[in-house]
This record gives C-alpha cells, structure tokens and sequence, in this order.
C-alpha cells in the first residue's frame, strides 16, 4: 500500500522507501530511527558520518557546549562500516542505484536496506543489512550486514568519533583503544566529566574470510580494516555497539567490554529473538487494531512505536524529551507535553512505565523549587523545559529574529505558568485511573500541594472585582506572550487547587500522620489551605458568551485584528521569520499558535455544554495557524466529540503524519527544532482511544460514545483500569468489554446513556444507534 510518494507498507507494521532521496536526509534520519529509551540511533547507513547526521544520541549525558543549550550528547558511532568494491568507496551519492529498499519495521524495531549498486569504475555490489537497539540490553545495538560483489572487497568498521552535534563540541578528550576482540572509545564530557565508553565488536559469520586484517587508530576514532579476495561468495558480518556511561554505574568501560563480549557469543540472532519477545508483549498491551483502514493502522502503530521509544520506562529518574532520542533538538527535555500527550498511552495501558515518569517529577521538585524561589514565588514552579534536575534549562533566546539578526527573548521560562497545574492534572488522572494511593502518599501530595502553594503565590487579588487573577502569562497559543487571565492557565490553576485540597482533606481522613509529616518537610503553615479555598472559589474564569456562546482566550482578544492565517501568511518578509512575541506578524492578531480554548475542552470533556464547545471550536479552527504539532491533535479529538467525522480524520492523519511526511518546519526562528514530535505520537493514541471511541473514565465509571469515522468498521485496543486488564472492542453499533480472569476488580461500563458491568473473566456488550451528531 502506498501511504505517499516514496513512502509504502506492506503488512501494515512497517514503512519503506524505494528510493533514494539525498534532500531527506534530515526527516529519515529521524522518521527511521530505532531505540529503546536508553539510546536512539537515527536512520542513517552504515557508511554514512556526521556529514549525513548520523547519530546516537544517549539518555542521562545532559551537557552544556556553548554555554547557553543544555542537551543530551551523541556519543561516537559503535557501527560504522564503509565497503571498499574494486577500490572504489560504496556511496549513495556517488555511481548509480540499480536496486534500493530501506524499511523501518516497527513491530520489533528493525531498521533494514536493500541495495544493488553500481560504481562509476564499474565496480557492482549488493548490499543488505539491519539493525535494531534492543530491549532485553539497552545498551546494545546489533547489525548485520552482507555484502555480495565479484571484485575484491575492503571493510573499514569500527568507531566513528567525528559525531553530529546541534550547539558544539561536548566532549573534552576522547581515548580510543584496540583491545584484542574489540575496540573502545572512552569519551568525558566538558561540562560535568561524565565519562562515556563505546565499544565495538565483529564477527564474519560467512566462508568468505578476511585475508587481511588492519588496526587503524586515530586521535578520536579506532577502526579495522578487513580485505575480502574476489570470488569466495557472499561477506556476512555481525556488528555490535554497547553503550556505558558514568551515570550508569561506576565502571562504564568495563560494563561495555563485558557487555560486548555477551553478545558476541550470543550472536545476532539470539540477541534478536530475545528482543522480539519484549516487542511482543509491549504491543498486547499498546497495540490497536482498526479493521477497514489499513492506511490508519499503519500510522497508529508508527506513532506508537515511537512513543514507545521515546521513553525512558526503565527508570524514574528521566523525562520523555519533546525529540524523544531522535537528536539533540529541544534538550532531550521534558515539556508539559510529557503529562498532556504522552502518558495517557501509558497512564490507560503500562500504569507502571507512568508511574516512573510521573516519580521523575517528584524527583525533579527541588528543581521546581528552587525556580520559584528565584523568580520571587512559594511552591514549585516546574521547568518549561526540563532535564535530568528539574532546573530550568530553557534559555531566555530560544529564537532569532531572521530580518535583523538579532536574539528574541522569549518568556517560555517565566510566563508559561501552566506546566505546573498541567502536572498536578496528570498526577490526578493517573491516581483516579489505577487507585495507587501509595503513589499518592510519597510522591503525588507533596507535588500536587507545593503547585497549589505556587499558584497561590503566583495570583494576584483584585479588591474591586473580589477576585483572583493571573497577568504577564503565556499560554499554550505560543505567539501571544505577556497576557492577562489565559482562560486555560486560570482554569488550570483553579482545577490544581482543587485537586491540592481534594487531596489534603483525603489525607486527613486516611493518613493523619503523613499529612503531618508532608507539612513539617516542606515547611508549609496549616493557615495556607485556606488560602486555597479562597482562590479556588474566586478564581477568574472568563465567562461564556450568553449570545455567541464564545470564551475569549485571555483578557481583550476579541480587539485584536481578525484575520486568517493565510492571509496573515502574505505579510511576512523572510519565511523563517518567528510568528510570535515581541514583533512578529501574529501578536497583533487572533491568528493563534495552536489549540488553546478548545486544548481545554481535551482535557476537561464534561464542564462546558456541548453547545459552547461547538461555537468555539467553529470559531478558533480557522484563526489557528496550527504551528504546532501538539495542536493537530487537539482538534481532532474535540472534533470528533462534535460528530465532525471527516474533519477529526484529516486532523487526525495531519497529526499522525507530521514526522512522516515531513510537514512540519525544521527550524523556526533559526534555531533548529527538527526530529520526532513525540507528543504528536503519544496524542495518536489518544484521538483514536479518546477521540474516535470517546473513552472517558468519569466518577469511576468507564463511558464511551463512538463515533468512528465511516470508513472504519470495528476498532481494538487494550486498558488497564485499577488492576482490571481489559479488551475493548468498538464498531458503528455496539461496544463489547472483555475482562482477564486475573483482573482485580468488576468495572462499571457505560455506552451513551446503556450502562452494564464486566465482572473478572468476564465480558459485555451494549449495542447502539450510530449517531450522526451528539
């Protein structure tokens, strides 16, 4: 099937290109990437250098180069290997291209290429190889690699230390080093001396032997030379790269050299078996199934598979960056759309691998505080953009402005409030869904009341009008910065506070003593609760409209100038001009950024009328630039809701074709921001789940209104729900809830206005009339 130019699946769990494109170098890199949350390795060729973006770019070596752009390292390429034919170097750019097929199959993580090639001197060789960073050992990626030519052949492979860096040099030395069966780079980073080793094995697996063997060191980079005599058959070589560092365990070089040696002797195929077998079980659990569109399938799986990647599941004490592990754009940091796009997948599907992330939050409250405190506030205030400490790590001139060359300051780290009740949203929703209240207990009341004591700090009470308000904001419409009362933030906030003091009167009724001792630690004075109780009541929250049913997205909107993007487009001089604050073409306008008043009706469904979510979503569509890839999404689940079908499925493919297709800008404002959107992919989950079936979890029950587009016939997907594993099938006329013998508990199910119960081993079904419009 083919999903676009150049672009194909077969079996609906894998993209391929059958053709050689030298101008996406950038978005294959990424789009074809593989991982596993402790590394990501783009999908470049194993020929290919820094020139070609190659990189692998590894969790916890958050460093700072320049000075200003603190962002996770690529370390030296472990799989470098380039094939002399005839003495002539193979190269894509260089002879002509007889056969060529790369894929990503991503039902097990596999990056792979076909290629027939033919060089200028007439030199011909075939060419197929994969790899895959494999899950049962994160720090290793496995490659193989099969070379068949009838002229002599020379491999030069090994460890490649010229590496791909956005803002500069982060290493300060690099020692490498031939150790018998194997090769090591030993790296230390500028900033902190972390200290990163990278080592390197091989294998010939073929009957056709190396007749010479060559060591070449150099003063970065470590290689062997292997020479291959014409006519012995085909060349098979096993290839394996095993990451440490210093923040993984004390002894990073000899973790690698031992590592190394393990899969060695396993053996590709081995390693591999071992790997597909934690792909298997990841998708029982994340996979959904749409019978009648395999072109959606595809995309869904695509962006779960790097959703998946992206995180770090195997611990607590690190964020899914904005890129994920495609590259070093946005810092490899989290952004609020950690808690708002990303874990919901996981919060409804692996519960454990978000209570990891959610703890990464709690770990990082220090962080959090200590920006407060610096910027004059109580409580915590969370990082826009967050590293491995929780301390902000967003520079202050994110962007450049293109006419005059000069930086913009930007107000990301000081005016964008919401991450911090976006937050204690997300710890909310993960405590109603799985019940762990002793997640609660150490972790999740203490950041949910030091965001209430910040919010509280942070708001301002006007005496005149006997309410509380928020001014200099900057909500999630990015181009409009220093605003007063963001209907969303002040919602936010209000919802944040009232979690604290749902939360405080539990832990009174429950754990007396832990309430007493959560005060003592962070120092808080009892009398501040009521504090919250105030502002909770007297919050502002701009009203609806009685007459156009609208709510104006912060304090005098409505008088800005009413214009479409595309016209507003017209006026811009240089087209990487930044669209936003100080002076760009969008401040004056209601031309926003992305969803803002309609991203609140995503995440509270049930307070507005159905009425009103309709004439602002009717109003602020066509204003939304959508310069986002966070905003696609929101509007496709909201558009469903309103039984606007095909245009939540256009959203719905815009959102999940943002990295496939490239359509998104690489660099805006000169600053580089390119690699996989990843909270693009986790929302892919959630349009389908929450958007398409309109699966909600409200007052403990679980309620669906489907409304699948017309062209789906039935859709599959798996919850966890307070220890109950369940199968949901949904089609046009009836939603069946299946229940695991080993499920904990009997849930309540509700479809429209049918309600019925799934007991353990149990399942049930409610059939119902196909509405057109709600």
């Amino acid at each position: 099937m083919q999903l676009r130019h150049n672009l194909f699946t077969r079996s609906g769990w894998e993209i391929e290109e059958r053709e050689f494109v030298a101008d996406d170098l950038v978005n294959n890199g990424s789009s074809y990437m593989v991982g596993n949350g402790y590394l990501g390795y783009r999908g470049t060729f194993a020929e290919w250098t820094s020139s070609q973006y190659v990189g692998c770019t590894v969790s916890d070596t958050y460093d700072t180069a320049d000075g200003t752009w603190k962002e996770l390292c690529n370390v030296p390429n472990g799989l470098y290997l380039q094939p002399l034919v005839g003495g002539e170097r193979l190269s894509l750019f260089d002879g002509s291209i007889e056969h060529y097929r790369r894929s990503l199959n991503f039902r097990y993580g596999v990056h792979s290429r076909e290629l027939r090639w033919l060089a200028a001197g007439g030199a011909r060789a075939e060419v197929s190889d994969s790899r895959f960073a494999s899950y049962a050992d994160l720090h290793l990626i496995a490659a193989r690699c099969v070379i068949s030519s009838r002229q002599p052949v020379t491999i030069r492979l090994g460890i490649d230390s010229e590496v791909w860096s956005l803002h500069g040099e982060h290493f300060s030395s690099f020692n490498p080093v031939v150790q018998g069966d194997h090769l090591l780079v030993e790296a230390v980073t500028s900033e902190h001396a972390d200290r990163v080793a990278v080592a390197h094995s091989h294998r010939v697996i073929s009957d056709a032997q190396p007749v010479r063997v060559e060591q070449r060191q150099e003063v970065r980079s470590v290689y062997r030379e292997l020479g291959f005599a014409p006519g012995k058959g085909d060349i098979a070589i096993e290839c394996f790269m095993v990451v440490y560092t210093s923040n993984d365990l004390e002894d990073p070089v000899a973790a690698a050299v031992a590592g190394l040696r393990d899969a060695a002797a396993a053996g590709y195929e081995a390693l591999y078996a071992d790997h597909c077998g934690i792909w298997d079980r990841a998708w029982q659990k994340s996979a959904i199934e749409i019978d009648g569109d395999p072109r959606a399938e595809t995309l869904v799986r695509y962006n779960t598979y790097h959703n998946l990647i992206a995180t770090p599941a195997h611990t607590d004490h690190l964020p899914i960056g904005a890129r994920g592990l495609s590259c070093q754009a946005y810092q490899g940091a989290a952004f609020w759309d950690q808690e708002i796009f990303n874990l919901p997948m996981f919060i409804f599907t692996d519960p454990s691998v978000a209570r990891r992330i959610l703890t990464y939050r709690y770990r990082t409250l220090d962080g959090a505080r200590k920006k407060a405190r610096d910027l004059g506030y109580r409580g915590a205030f969370y990082a826009w953009v967050s590293g491995d400490t929780g301390e902000e790590i967003c520079p202050s001139y994110f962007f450049v402005d293109v006419l005059s060359g000069r930086r913009i300051r930007n107000h990301f780290n000081d005016w964008q409030i919401h991450v911090s009740p976006d937050i204690a949203y997300t710890v909310w929703r993960y405590y109603t869904v799985t019940g762990d209240w002793e997640f609660m207990l150490q972790y999740g009341a203490e950041m949910v009341f030091e965001i209430a004591r910040f919010l509280v700090s942070h708001a301002y009470f006007k005496r005149d009008k006997n309410r509380f308000e928020f001014i200099r904001l900057l909500g999630p419409d990015e181009y409009h910065e220093n605003v007063d009362n963001n209907v969303f933030t002040n919602f936010m906030a209000r919802h944040a506070v009232g979690i604290a003091l749902q939360t405080w009167q539990t832990l009174q009724e429950r754990a007396p003593d832990r309430l007493d001792e959560l005060v003592g630690a962070i120092g808080m004075d009892r009398d501040e609760v009521r504090e919250w109780r105030a502002m909770h009541e007297l919050i502002y929250i701009a009203p609806v409209d009685p007459q156009t049913r609208l709510i104006e997205q912060f304090d005098g909107f409505f008088d800005l100038e009413d214009i479409l993007p595309e016209a507003l487009q017209e006026r811009l001089i240089n087209p990487g001009e930044y669209w936003g604050w100080p002076n760009g073409i969008a401040v004056e306008t209601q031309v926003s950024k992305q969803a803002d008043v309609v991203q609140l009706f995503m995440l509270h469904p049930d307070v507005y009328e159905l009425e009103t979510m309709k004439a602002n979503y009717d109003y602020y569509a066509p204003r939304t630039q959508h310069g986002s890839s966070l905003s696609f999404s929101v509007y496709a689940i909201v558009a469903a809701w309103l039984g606007y079908r095909q245009q939540a499925y256009d959203f719905f493919v815009r959102s999940a074709t943002v990295d496939l297709f490239s359509t998104s800008k690489a660099v805006s404002g000169g600053t580089f921001i390119g690699g996989i959107h990843t909270a693009a992919c986790g929302a892919a989950w959630q349009i389908v789940v929450m958007g398409f079936a309109e699966m909600r979890l409200a007052d403990a029950e679980l309620r669906f209104s489907p409304r699948l587009p017309a062209q789906w016939h039935s859709l599959r997907f798996f919850l966890q729900l307070r220890g109950a594993m369940l199968s949901v099938e949904v089609s046009h006329s009836a939603v069946t809830v299946s229940s695991a013998a080993s499920s904990a508990e009997t849930v309540a199910i509700a479809v429209f206005d049918a309600r019925s119960t799934v007991e353990p081993g149990g399942s049930c079904t409610i059939r119902f009339a196909d509405p057109v419009q709600r």
